[in-house]
């Protein structure tokens, strides 16, 4: 890890399901925000995004799916773009305050380690505020983690 990674001021926010991703909007998504929403399929998410923000960037792999969002919403920007390439998100020239990331390979056990990564990844290049991931696996991880600080001894009762 380096310097750059560890001084990072993102707020990761995980989720376990759709219902809770869209909960989130009210809390992180204020009116001077650009938010980037990954894998936002025919583009739902992005529609409830939209009205609470200053600009709203809905992104998929899938150009059938972007067709189809653009068709639905055309007052939404949405473009293709793979989620895991986080240079072609910057090419996409906006400062990202908020993103938004609702990949659905990234709901189990086995891809924990690639939710992180991706994490790591935007909130490095990009350094957007709060990132919101759709993720129990993640969620149930982090629920079972606790930062230590030296100094901070372990808790009463524990070895």
């Amino acid at each position: 890890m380096n310097e750059k990674q560890l001084r990072l001021a993102t707020r990761f926010v995980a989720t376990r399901d759709v219902k809770e991703y869209r909960a989130t909007i009210p809390f992180h998504v204020q009116a001077d925000n650009v938010v980037l929403e990954i894998g936002c399929e025919w583009g739902t998410t992005t529609v409830l995004i939209a009205p609470r923000c200053k600009l709203v960037v809905g992104t998929d792999v899938s150009p059938d799916c972007i067709a189809r969002a653009r068709q639905r919403h055309p007052e939404i920007r949405f473009e293709v773009l793979d989620g895991f390439d986080v240079l072609a998100a910057l090419r996409l020239g906006e400062s990202f305050t908020k993103v938004y990331i609702d990949m659905s390979g990234l709901s189990g056990y086995r891809s924990l380690l690639d939710a992180i990564a991706l994490l790591q990844a935007y909130a490095t290049v990009l350094r957007p505020q709060t990132i919101v991931i759709k993720s129990a696996a993640l969620k149930h991880f982090a629920s079972h983690c606790q930062p230590w600080w030296p100094g901070q001894g372990s808790p009463a009762g524990q070895s």
